[in-house]
């Protein structure tokens, strides 16, 4: 094993980069303490120093990916151009380009859903989330709630799909040419004209 040598605050900014690369390339099934700490080049004691656990290491794991995911929700809804859904294409290609991480993010059988750092993580991520209708992330209606939990819903759903490779066959159902981009834009374009639900039977 490699030996490095790190201060403190950067051997645990090096033990959850290290930690990354284990679950993107074993995923979760092969993420240890000393796995980690392989990669890393540092001594086996190492991660149970910095995070006492394995469900120590994965929540700030988890807690490290809240508040990137959360700061490319916040560029994508306050930059000056901004789209309508451009929070939603945000929170989707965070996720294509971090499967593992976006998976384990909502993997709370895996975490410790009472630690601090990962709940304030969270709510940024929330925060932007409702931004993106120009809401609060605290002391909303139930009616607000309902529609931040909606687009919510609406875009993990489509999320976990694609990750989970159940839309591949979807173009083949449409016009020749037809790509993935083409059917989200159909997908927002029926939620905007409300046509994304049940039909009303009036």
């Amino acid at each position: 094993m490699k030996s490095t040598p790190y201060h403190h605050g950067a051997l645990r900014d090096a033990l959850l980069a290290a930690a990354e690369t284990v679950l993107r390339r074993d995923g979760l099934p092969g993420m240890t303490l000393r796995a980690a700490a392989r990669e890393a080049g540092v001594s086996h004691a190492a991660p149970t120093h910095h995070f006492g656990d394995l469900t120590g290491l994965l929540t700030a794991l988890a807690a490290d990916g809240f508040r990137r995911f959360g700061e490319a929700l916040r560029a994508a809804v306050t930059a000056p151009d901004a789209r309508r859904w451009d929070g939603a294409r945000a929170y989707i290609a965070f996720a294509v380009a971090n499967p593992a991480l976006f998976q384990l993010m909502f993997r709370t059988d895996r975490l410790d859903d009472a630690n601090e750092s990962l709940r304030a993580a969270r709510l940024h991520a929330l925060q932007h989330i409702a931004a993106a209708r120009h809401m609060p992330a605290t002391d909303l209606s139930v009616a607000q709630l309902g529609e931040v939990l909606g687009g919510w819903a609406l875009v993990h759903g489509y999320t976990l799909l694609l990750l989970d490779g159940r839309l591949a066959g979807l173009p083949r159902l449409a016009p020749e040419g037809t790509t993935a981009d083409a059917l989200l834009d159909a997908m927002f374009a029926a939620a905007d004209a409300g046509r994304a639900g049940p039909r009303r039977h009036d």
